[in-house]
């Protein structure tokens, strides 16, 4: 059997496919359809209101303006609008603004936290908290400056009890700034 790659499948190429490959590929969830979004559970967008209620993070910490598009249980795309008013830019750098790359990695944390708040039906409390468990392969390509826009995606990999890694990227215009694999857990403050 040939290896498939991951590819937009169409519902007419349904019919071509034999049924061991076709099973094989729903088993890796390495498709995608082109169905409307209420039939794939693809949410346009979740405005910083619904964020609030998902993340129990707050200003000058919440680092997710909106969600552009989700895939529940697969992937997320947000964005975070970069402002030259961010108070860590008063000493990061003043004569260069450049925004952290630590909170570039935050952005990602937050963006997996909400795709994981999604299937978990999880909402912000008191009585519940996300935590960072580990970060792998960060990589940092370009400074993020005032006025740039990041465009975080993420993918859910792998899910073991109450530990999460998704995979992040994030780009600016088009260019990859930043790139990372985070590990988090989501579990009540005893």
């Amino acid at each position: 059997m040939t290896r498939l790659t991951s590819r937009t499948l169409f519902l007419s190429d349904w019919p071509s496919f034999p049924r061991a490959e076709a099973l094989s590929i729903i088993d890796q969830k390495r498709f995608s359809t082109k169905l409307c979004p209420e039939q794939l559970g693809v949410e346009e967008e979740i405005d910083i209101h619904r964020i609030r209620e998902i993340l129990p993070h707050r200003y000058p910490f919440l680092l997710i303006d909106r969600v552009l598009e989700v895939t529940p249980g697969e992937r997320l795309r947000a964005l975070k609008n970069v402002t030259a008013n961010e108070p860590f830019f008063d000493g990061h750098f003043p004569h260069r603004p450049v925004f952290p790359g630590v909170l570039m990695l935050e952005s990602i944390a937050q963006a997996s936290a909400i795709l994981v708040s999604l299937i978990i039906d999880a909402k912000a409390s008191q009585k519940n908290v996300y935590l960072f468990a580990g970060v792998d392969k960060a990589r940092f390509k370009a400074p993020v400056e005032p006025g740039d826009q990041l465009i975080i995606d993420v993918q859910l990999e792998t899910q073991r009890r109450a530990l999460w890694k998704c995979s992040g990227s994030i780009s600016v215009a088009g260019k990859l700034v930043c790139s990372s694999d985070v590990l988090f857990t989501h579990r009540p403050i005893e």
